[in-house]
């Protein structure tokens, strides 16, 4: 295995929650009457990019909305209730990234995210998990089309000097499985708390705990 690529943000520490919660704080400064409940957000997690989904959930309201600007907030909001609460690496993500450092496999963080959101999560994680540690980290601002497009991947493996079949990529959504697939990486799925109910059919397999040594064997069978 050359590299684990890690696919978003709640693919290291489970932010699913206060991403949510920072959607409906954004909704209300800006005077919106919305207010997603945890149903009405797993609905939408087939997909990436918080934007889309705003523009998408006004349209079927017929509501005319500046999706970027409540993004915009939405994502101060999310990292100011990350400053304040702080952050857990989920389970074994602290071990595999250990073990690639020891073992020379590179990493990666591939996401569609803001480079700020980024840096706030590395932040929160560190010294555990942190920005020094990954080879090459992917934002929404490097890659011309989000997830469910393979582009993010693509930049990703250029950067790295990589072929796919050397990779694994680690997802916990529909559409950053279909991504990783895409660019012909090996896909393990690893939902968070509000996509743990996908059925992820074209992951190699969907875990709740990341195993260093799995993750190696994956790649091992493909060669």
């Amino acid at each position: 295995m050359s590299a684990i690529l890690f696919g978003s943000i709640s693919t290291l520490a489970d932010t699913s929650e206060l991403q949510r919660t920072a959607f409906n704080d954004a909704f209300s400064q800006h005077g919106l009457d919305w207010s997603w409940s945890r149903e009405d957000y797993r609905s939408m997690l087939g997909s990436n990019g918080g934007a889309q989904r705003i523009a998408d959930y006004a349209e079927t309201r017929g509501e005319d909305v500046d999706a970027a600007a409540v993004h915009a907030t939405k994502s101060e909001k999310f990292r100011s209730l990350l400053s304040e609460r702080g952050a857990t690496a989920r389970p074994g993500v602290a071990e595999t990234v250990e073990a690639a450092r020891a073992s020379g496999t590179k990493l990666g963080f591939v996401t569609t995210t803001s480079a700020e959101n980024v840096e706030a999560v590395l932040s929160a994680l560190a010294p555990t998990v942190a920005r020094e540690h990954f080879d090459v980290v992917i934002s929404a601002d490097d890659a011309p089309q989000g997830k469910p497009d393979p582009a993010s991947y693509q930049v990703a493996l250029e950067r790295l000097g990589e072929s796919a079949d050397a990779c694994v990529a680690v997802e916990d959504n529909e559409g950053g499985v279909a991504a990783a697939t895409a660019a012909g990486i090996t896909v393990v799925a690893f939902p968070n708390e509000n996509t743990a109910d996908g059925t992820f059919t074209s992951a190699t397999e969907k875990v709740e705990s990341l195993d260093p040594a799995r993750l190696e064997s994956l790649t091992s069978a493909r060669s």
